[in-house]
């Protein structure tokens, strides 16, 4: 049995991690909190005894031993992430910084998740990773996108 930290657990994509994680039989701490994951994609999860739930915002990273990290915790949704630029910015860079930090203490292997932000505009659809695109690094989509390329 791994033990999981999924970062923003309670998320679309993280909650449906966190179900495969379960059903493998690893130990998941799902850590989330709240600001868009919904407590409705992990509810079922809830009474597994391999699986536990913390409200804790991804900024302050929980030390503890671990094998895999999944760190998908950030507002997705241009409503959520505009809300408070900085806030997202502090979520995606320092939160993908203190997670990378951590695996290097508990030798833990953390995937990184990004965006299509990262390429700006497409060239063409549908849009290949060898494109560059047109990032555009003052818009008000660029807490997301910038954040996601730094990340």
């Amino acid at each position: 049995m791994n033990k999981i930290l999924a970062s923003g657990g309670a998320g679309f994509l993280d909650g449906t991690i966190c179900d495969r994680q379960v059903e493998r039989g690893n130990e998941v701490l799902c850590v989330d909190n709240f600001f868009t994951g919904c407590k409705r994609n992990i509810r079922h999860l809830l009474g597994q005894l391999n699986f536990d739930l913390s409200r804790h915002d991804a900024i302050f990273p929980p030390y503890m031993g671990v094998d895999r990290i999944f760190k998908l915790a950030c507002p997705a949704s241009p409503v959520h992430y505009q809300f408070d630029a900085v806030q997202t910015i502090k979520i995606i860079v320092q939160g993908a910084i203190d997670m990378l930090d951590l695996p290097k203490w508990v030798k833990a292997r953390i995937p990184q998740a990004s965006a299509s932000e990262v390429y700006g505009n497409p060239d063409s659809h549908p849009q290949t990773g060898d494109q560059c695109g047109e990032v555009n690094p003052t818009g008000i989509r660029s807490c997301f996108g910038e954040s996601k390329c730094c990340a």
